[in-house]
């Protein structure tokens, strides 16, 4: 099946998505689900990518039948991670597995581009035992940040090169380090929850602030889990919502304080990134936020003017792809994202792999060798960049 195929039955696997929402029961969204993708990949094996938890490293494999509840056990052990998305990403393969047993199944995963940050940039305070639990810095939004990557070797080869942070701004936000392309840093870590202040989570946060709430207030693990969630970040900063439109329409102090508060943790961060990088060449605004929003763009830009940043207001307002002056010591972009391409090529990818092979074994041999399996090596860049869910 040519890629380019593959790229339209995703889009039009959306399209299903918002048309049955809309206006449907979920019964019938999975029976549209069916009946879009029945032709797709009609193969016996389920094609899946499973994550060491332990380690961080990608290790795609082939599930078979005998096998396939097996990965799956494994892949639930990570919802903690991203309780907002993993439960809901599983359920769907299970789901679909039931509805379209003959048809491979991909998944992505969002931690994946993070895999060459360094020792340091994913260790945290905790006890040597934790850290080798799988307690560690993973990063999220790498869908996002490997598609950008791609784009900038295009778009400024040069720059592409050199040191570049990607602000990644909509409903879910984070910032990554790139230096040639790959990352160095990022500010989500464990879970979805650190770094910026998000739609509805709060971002980097005392650990102390959780306990405190645990002992003070008799809140559940559970009844923190969805202040953090569901409850912080903008939405609860302003007691507005967490549209980042709807707050920059309304003249309501408390959202422009929420919106103060989103500018200064991503300018603070832009910084602690640009002391990972040991300087910044590039900034790259992506994403929702980050796509459409010029005030943010150009509040922050002004909060970095002693890296360099000098914004032209015009181009910036006029939403033109490079917004920088000619003046300016860093070069400032807008490049709208595209998840759903970088989902859909590595898939093509594998499943091209599968039909050339002509197997589950043979495939699997190819990706499982002792630099893909070592943790932190810089080979393991050979595989194919999978990310995560495009909702994060």
């Amino acid at each position: 099946m040519p890629e380019i195929e593959l790229v339209e039955s995703y889009r039009r696997l959306a399209d299903v998505f918002h048309e049955v929402l809309a206006e449907q029961s979920l019964d019938a969204l999975l029976v549209r689900i069916a009946d879009t993708l029945a032709d797709l990949v009609p193969h016996e094996s389920v094609t899946i990518y499973e994550a060491d938890e332990a380690q961080g490293v990608l290790n795609p494999v082939l599930a078979r039948d005998d096998w396939a509840d097996q990965v799956m056990q494994k892949l639930s052990k990570l919802e903690p991670l991203a309780p907002l998305h993993q439960l809901h990403n599983l359920s769907g393969i299970r789901t679909c597995a039931k509805l379209l047993p003959h048809v491979p199944q991909v998944a992505c995963f969002d931690t994946a581009f993070h895999h060459t940050m360094g020792p340091l940039a994913r260790r945290l305070g905790l006890p040597r035992a934790y850290d080798e639990a799988g307690v560690r810095r993973y990063g999220f939004h790498g869908l996002s940040y490997e598609f950008i990557a791609q784009r900038l070797r295009t778009i400024d080869p040069d720059l592409a090169r050199g040191r570049v942070i990607v602000a990644h701004l909509g409903n879910g936000a984070s910032l990554c380090a790139m230096c040639e392309g790959r990352s160095i840093d990022t500010t989500m870590g464990f879970t979805t929850l650190d770094g910026l202040l998000m739609g509805t989570r709060p971002g980097t946060l005392d650990p102390g602030a959780v306990t405190y709430l645990m002992r003070e207030h008799a809140m559940s693990a559970a009844e923190i889990e969805d202040v953090l969630y569901h409850r912080s970040g903008l939405v609860g900063v302003s007691g507005i919502s967490s549209d980042m439109r709807t707050l920059l329409a309304s003249g309501d102090s408390r959202a422009r304080e929420a919106i103060d508060l989103f500018v200064f943790r991503a300018a603070r961060e832009i910084g602690a990134l640009t002391a990972s990088l040991g300087g910044l060449d590039g900034l790259v605004f992506t994403a929702g936020i980050g796509e459409h929003a010029p005030e943010i763009r150009s509040r922050i830009c002004a909060c970095c003017a002693w890296l360099g940043v000098i914004l032209d207001e015009q181009a910036n307002e006029a939403g033109q792809m490079q917004i920088n002056r000619e003046s300016s010591r860093v070069r400032v972009y807008v490049i709208p994202t595209d998840e759903e391409k970088m989902i859909t090529t590595p898939t093509y990818h594998v499943y091209d792999l599968y039909q050339t092979h002509q197997g589950g074994q043979a495939v699997r041999a190819l990706f499982h060798t002792p630099e893909i399996d070592s943790v932190g090596q810089s080979q393991s860049r050979k595989l194919p960049h999978l990310s995560g869910s495009a909702s994060i």
